[in-house]
């Protein structure tokens, strides 16, 4: 599944490290990609938004908005 973060108190270049250590402890996640006021996380379904909205106030930062993608295969 694919999760994407909108989050709100990422000013400074610190923050994405901060935001991505905390994920780092969620379990279930197979890689994160952080920027500014973003996160997209990859992972096999039990990072649920309240496990990564947790983290990421943990972090110090807010999540505005939680998008969840399931994968699915391409069609011909």
């Amino acid at each position: 599944m694919l999760t994407t973060l909108r989050i709100g108190g990422m000013l400074a270049v610190h923050a994405k490290r901060a935001v991505f250590t905390a994920l780092s402890g969620v379990e279930g996640i197979h890689s994160a990609e952080v920027e500014l006021g973003r996160a997209v996380i990859d992972h096999d379904g039990r990072a649920t938004p309240a496990l990564l909205r947790q983290a990421v106030e943990t972090a110090g930062f807010e999540v505005e908005e939680v998008v969840e993608e399931r994968r699915r295969l391409p069609t011909v």
